[in-house]
C-alpha cells in the first residue's frame, strides 16, 4: 500500500501489531534514545512517543527496526523496485520481454516528481529550531541531532529536481558555537553528491540553498540513504518505492517536499564552517569535533500534527543495520552489474560497514595455467575500491569460488574459505596514504589512512586450527591466547604506548615464534587485543574490535615478515594490532543512571511492560 504521510504508515503499523504508543512524558535528553536502544535490542515494535518533554510534537523511532517490518511497509512495491533496478542494469531485458517489463516502465513514469501548483508550502505553521524535539542520543554528543534527515540540494549550473541530490547527512541542531535558531551544522562525508553542489556554488561565490526534510512517507527516508545506480533520481526512486509521486514546490527559492512533516531551509556560504560533533556514530565510537559547513537557517516549517522520526546509531547492529538489509534486498544485484566479474559484495555491519568488505569475484584470466592464483581478482579489487561508497572500504577480503558455494553473507564460512587459501607471502596488497571513512579514527587523520586487500584463490594450502598451540601459553609479554574462529588467534598485549614500543613488542613476538612456524601452520591471523576474552567471545566482537581499530599500513605486522621488490609478505601468521591507540575515538557507552530512569516504562503499568519478555 502507498502512504501519503508518516502518520498513515504508523497507523497501519499499529493496526497490524507493529507499533506501541508511549504515553508517559519522556525526556529527549538521553531517555528517548535509551528506550529505543532497549526495544531495538529486543527486536521490538516501532515506537510513537506521544508526550516529549519540551515540545508539542510527537516523535517516532524503530520504524525500520527489523527487515520484516521494512518489507511489510513496502509490501506492495518492493518487487517492482527490484525489477526497475534490474532493468536499469540490463536494459536489453526490457526489449526481450516488453510485456513483462511494461508494468515496470509504467511505474517509473508514474513515479516522476509532481510539482504542487501552490507557490507556498502546504504547511501548518512556521516554527523555530528550538520548538523541535531536540534529541540527544549519547552522553558525549555535542548537542541534539537529526538522525533521519533528507537533505536536498540542487546543481547551481543545472537547477531542477531531476538533477538534484537527496542524501542523509548528519544535522546538528544545538550546541557548540551555533547561534540558537539561526545556525545548524551540516556534516557530510566523502563521495556525497551535496559536495559537488557546494563546490560549484563556491566557485561562483554564491551560497548553496539547502532544504532538510524530516518525516513524510517512509519511502522518502529510504531514498535519502539509498546508493542508487547512476541515472536514477532519488525522488523518482521514492515515488516507485512509495507507490506515490514525490510532491514538491518552491518557497523563497528553496525546494520543499510538501509531504514532509518538517522542513528546514537555509544557505551554506563559501568558507563558512564551524566545529560539529562529537556524535556517537555507527562504528560504535564517537566521531569527534571537526569543522564542517554551517547552514544558516532561513525558515522552519511544520505540518499540523507533525511527527518527528529518529533513530539511534552506535555499535552495530542497530536500526541502520535493517536499512542495510533493505538496501541489499532492493539492489543486491545492482553493484555486481557495475563491476565486471564481481558476483557478490557485502559490507560487514558488525565491523561498522566501511571498515570491512567481503567480495566474491571471478577468476577467468589464465584457465590454461595449472597453478591457480589471484589475477582477475586484483583487477576487480581495484574496481571495487574505486566505486562510490565501496571506495571507503579499509579491509577488502576477496576470493573466487569455481563451485559457486561460498557466500559473503555467511561471514564465518567466507572467512574460513579465504583463510584456507591465502598465501601470506603473495596475497596481501596495501594502499597507503589514501582516503578512508570520515568516521574511522584508526588512520593518520580525518579521512586519511590506508587500505589492504586480501585476495585468495586456488586450492586450500592450510588446514585451519581451532586449538591453541602450547607455545602460545609460554609467551613473554603476551597472555590469554584465545581462538576467535578456526585459523584466527587472539592474544592480549600491554596497552598500546607508541609506534616505537610496538616495534619492540612485535620483534619480541617474532623472536619467540619465528623459529617455530611448524606449530603455527593452521593459523593465518594473530590479533593483538586489549581484552582477548572479549574479542574472542563471539564473531561480532572479533569483527568489531579487529577491523575498526586497525590502520593497515601501521598496524599490520607478520611473523617472519619481509619486503621484496616493494612487496610485503610474511612466512608465518599475519599480525593485526587491534589495541586501542591514543588517537582513537572513545567508544559509545550507555549511561547507567539513564538506564535506571527508563525502567518505569518497562515495569508493570508502563507503556512498554512485557515488551522485553
Amino acid at each position: 500500500m502507498s502512504y501519503e504521510s508518516l502518520e498513515a504508515c504508523l497507523i497501519d503499523l499499529e493496526a497490524h501489531g507493529h507499533l506501541i504508543r508511549i504515553k508517559e512524558e519522556v525526556d529527549p535528553y538521553l531517555e528517548m534514545a535509551a528506550i529505543h536502544l532497549r526495544v531495538y535490542e529486543a527486536k521490538g515494535p516501532a515506537l510513537l512517543f506521544e508526550n516529549v518533554k519540551g515540545t508539542k510534537f510527537r516523535a517516532a523511532s524503530n520504524i525500520f527496526g527489523t527487515i520484516e517490518r521494512s518489507k511489510f511497509i513496502f509490501r506492495n512495491t518492493l518487487s517492482l523496485v527490484q525489477k526497475l533496478i534490474d532493468v536499469k542494469g540490463d536494459p536489453l531485458k526490457a526489449l526481450k520481454h516488453p510485456f513483462d517489463n511494461f508494468k515496470t516502465g509504467l511505474a517509473a513514469v508514474k513515479a516522476l516528481p509532481l510539482k504542487n501548483p501552490s507557490k507556498q508550502p502546504v504547511f501548518y505553521e512556521e516554527i523555530n529550531i528550538t520548538d523541535l524535539p531536540l534529541i540527544q542520543h549519547w552522553p558525549m554528543d555535542g548537542g541534539a541531532f537529526i538522525t533521519l534527515p533528507q537533505v536536498y540540494s540542487e546543481d547551481i549550473e543545472s537547477p531542477g529536481i531531476m538533477k538534484s541530490n537527496l542524501g542523509m547527512y548528519r544535522i546538528q541542531l544545538t550546541g557548540n558555537h551555533y547561534i540558537p535558531d539561526k545556525e545548524i551544522g551540516l556534516h557530510y562525508q566523502l563521495h556525497r553528491g551535496i559536495g559537488v553542489h557546494q563546490t560549484k556554488a563556491n566557485q561562483k561565490g554564491q551560497p548553496l540553498k539547502v532544504s532538510c526534510f524530516v518525516g513524510g512517507p517512509p519511502a522518502h527516508t529510504v531514498a535519502a540513504v539509498m546508493p542508487l545506480p547512476e541515472g536514477i533520481s532519488e525522488m523518482t526512486f521514492a515515488g516507485v518505492l512509495g507507490g506515490r509521486r514525490f510532491r514538491y514546490t518552491y518557497a523563497d527559492g528553496f525546494g520543499i517536499s510538501t509531504d514532509a512533516d518538517f522542513v528546514i531551509t537555509g544557505e551554506v556560504f563559501p568558507g563558512d564552517n564551524k566545529p560539529e560533533g562529537p556524535f556517537g556514530d555507527h562504528l560504535g565510537y564517537y566521531s569527534l569535533t571537526h569543522s564542517f559547513p554551517v547552514l544558516r537557517v532561513h525558515k522552519v516549517y511544520a505540518k499540523k500534527n507533525a511527527i518527528w522520526p529518529f533513530t539511534v546509531v552506535g555499535r552495530p547492529p542497530q536500526e541502520d543495520t535493517s536499512f542495510g538489509e533493505l538496501i541489499h534486498e532492493i539492489s543486491g544485484a545492482a553493484i555486481p552489474l557495475e563491476v565486471p566479474g564481481l558476483k557478490e559484495v557485502h559490507a560487514v555491519d558488525a565491523a561498522g560497514v566501511h571498515p570491512l568488505l567481503l567480495a566474491v569475484g571471478s577468476e577467468r584470466y589464465t584457465p590454461y595455467l595449472p597453478t591457480k592464483q589471484p589475477a582477475e581478482l586484483l583487477t576487480i579489487a581495484n574496481h571495487v575500491l574505486g566505486t562510490g561508497q565501496l571506495s571507503l572500504a579499509k579491509f577488502l577480503f576477496i576470493t573466487a569460488d569455481d563451485t559457486n558455494r561460498v557466500s559473503t553473507h555467511d561471514i564465518a564460512g567466507f572467512m574460513q574459505f579465504l583463510l584456507e587459501r591465502i598465501d601470506l607471502t603473495r596475497d596481501v596488497h596495501f594502499y597507503t596514504n589514501t582516503t578512508i571513512d570520515t568516521l574511522d579514527y584508526s588512520g593518520t587523520g580525518i579521512n586519511s589512512g590506508s587500505k589492504v586487500v586480501f585476495a585468495a584463490y586456488g586450492d586450500p594450502i592450510r588446514k585451519l586450527n581451532h586449538e591453541i598451540p602450547s607455545i602460545l601459553n609460554e609467551l613473554h609479554g603476551f597472555r590469554k591466547p584465545s581462538i576467535a574462529m578456526p585459523g584466527v588467534l587472539i592474544i592480549e598485549g600491554n596497552p598500546y604506548k607508541d609506534d616505537e614500543q610496538t616495534q619492540i613488542e612485535i620483534a619480541s613476538l617474532n623472536e619467540q615464534l619465528s623459529g617455530k612456524l611448524e606449530l603455527l601452520t593452521g593459523f593465518a591471523l594473530i590479533v593483538l587485543a586489549d581484552d582477548a576474552n572479549f574479542t574472542a567471545a563471539n564473531l561480532n566482537n572479533y569483527l568489531w574490535v579487529t577491523y575498526t581499530r586497525c590502520n593497515p599500513s601501521h598496524d599490520i605486522h607478520g611473523i617472519a615478515a619481509f619486503t621484496k621488490h616493494k612487496h610485503w609478505g610474511c612466512d608465518g601468521p599475519l599480525i593485526i594490532d587491534a589495541r586501542i591507540k591514543p588517537h582513537h575515538a572513545p567508544p559509545v557507552v550507555k549511561d547507567p543512571e539513564i538506564e535506571k530512569k527508563i525502567e518505569r516504562l518497562f515495569e508493570k503499568g508502563g507503556s512498554l511492560y512485557g515488551i522485553l519478555s
